[in-house]
């Protein structure tokens, strides 16, 4: 429920089990690379992209994003690798319970080429201060998946902050340890990449799977709390940032983090998710009145607890998929419904789940479609309404001075591609 890659490798490797379907998948996967169209599509807002990775603290107690803003011109950009490496792509196999040489080949061949649409360490570039947007990616994903929407909001003069979660619901992340004595002594202990403290080890942590006669909600739930703080966490770290304060990144990147000082409007933060991150919207919401507006993007409802919603007082969105919805979940977000607080609600035509994962954008139509990860609507058309439905939201509510009202009808669903609300039936007594 809610993971951003669930339909990919389950069937393919389904169908690498027999001989006779082989050929099938070599012409599938020879369309998908073989394809001009595919990538993740370029930011169409005036500013270029920059983007860097920051860890505080090394241990699971800390904070990791990948941060993407405005920057300036650079010669020889480098854009980074839309898949970080290659225990990103083990921690999705094991996700899907599936043997990780095989699946690590699969999306060896999909999508070991593809970059993120932004410039690797860029440096900032300061043109008045930036409203704020923590993200929160779904079960089984990571920071670097929801590349498309991220850019375009920094394209758009937002800075961002993708939180990679260490609630085990990513399908892989990583922290450090100390070295032990005897591993600062052993010469042939593996040094560390470019990026890695040298006098620290990297450990991986993997999704954690729902075990056999244990209740969802109840680890659910104990996750999404922990993602709320998280996003938090994350937002403070940015506001001791902003405020000057020294910061240490474990991680050795070439970005000066200086740049960033006195460069928020910490007035206009808003918080934005997609599925088990939709949730993750809400919660922190609730406990976090700096938060002054939410985006959920087809919000899976299950790990929040009830008492919560009276609690928040914020404007939300919720922006869906006409495929995934279904009676209980929107009606759970209807309890979120307020006469004096404005909670709107549109469903996207044609979408599917992964209709906002940047996973839609990497595959032909043939295949994107047999795996669930397209819809109907071309990828990009579903993601340039979302991206402006969202942006004419963000005005609304951060009280921005840019052109985004433009796209206000969008908010409430008037536009052909757009269904008012939801398309599914909820009877009065599921309310």
């Amino acid at each position: 429920m809610g993971g951003c890659v669930q339909f990919l490798l389950k069937r393919i490797y389904k169908w690498t089990r027999t001989d006779q379907r082989r050929y099938t998948l070599g012409t599938f996967i020879m369309g998908n690379r073989c394809s001009n169209n595919l990538g993740i599509p370029p930011a169409k807002g005036p500013n270029t992209v920059g983007c860097t990775d920051f860890m505080m603290d090394h241990t699971v107690q800390g904070t990791f994003f990948r941060l993407y803003y405005p920057c300036q011109e650079i010669e020889k950009p480098e854009k980074p690798d839309w898949v970080p490496c290659r225990e990103y792509f083990n921690g999705l196999a094991d996700f899907m319970k599936i043997n990780r040489t095989l699946s690590e080949k699969i999306f060896n061949y999909f999508f070991g080429s593809f970059k993120i649409p932004a410039f690797l360490d860029a440096p900032f570039k300061s043109n008045g201060k930036c409203p704020v947007i923590i993200f929160s990616h779904g079960l089984g994903a990571f920071r670097t998946l929801y590349s498309a929407i991220c850019v375009e909001m920094a394209s758009q003069g937002f800075i961002v902050a993708s939180v990679e979660h260490r609630d085990l619901s990513a399908s892989a992340t990583f922290t450090f340890r100390e070295k032990t004595e005897s591993e600062k002594a052993n010469k042939n202990f593996p040094k560390p990449c470019t990026s890695d403290p040298a006098d620290l080890v990297k450990e991986w942590m993997y999704y954690r799977p729902l075990r056999h006669g244990e209740n969802e909600f109840t680890l659910r739930n104990q996750q999404v709390k922990q993602r709320g703080d998280e996003c938090i966490l994350a937002l403070d770290k940015l506001i001791e940032i902003n405020s000057g304060i020294s910061v240490q990144n474990v991680l050795q990147t070439q970005f000066d983090w200086t740049t960033l000082e006195n460069s928020m409007d910490l007035c206009r933060i808003a918080v934005m998710g997609h599925s088990f991150g939709g949730a993750t919207v809400i919660e922190a919401l609730c406990k976090e009145v700096k938060f002054k507006c939410g985006i959920a993007l087809d919000a899976w409802m299950l790990p929040l607890d009830d008492e919560i919603f009276p609690r928040v007082k914020q404007p939300i969105f919720f922006i869906n998929s006409e495929k995934f919805q279904w009676a209980g979940n929107i009606s759970r977000m209807r309890k979120l419904d307020s006469a004096v607080i404005q909670r709107k609600m549109i469903t996207i035509r044609g979408t599917v789940h992964q209709s906002f994962p940047d996973f839609t954008f990497l595959t032909g139509n043939w295949i994107g479609k047999l795996m669930k990860l397209k819809g109907e609507i071309d990828p990009e058309l579903a993601m340039d309404i979302c991206n402006k439905a969202t942006l004419a939201f963000l005005q609304r509510h951060l009280g921005l001075e840019n052109n985004f009202n433009q796209w206000d009808p969008l908010i409430d669903g008037n536009d052909d591609l757009l269904i008012p609300g939801t398309n599914v039936t909820v009877l009065q007594s599921a309310m």
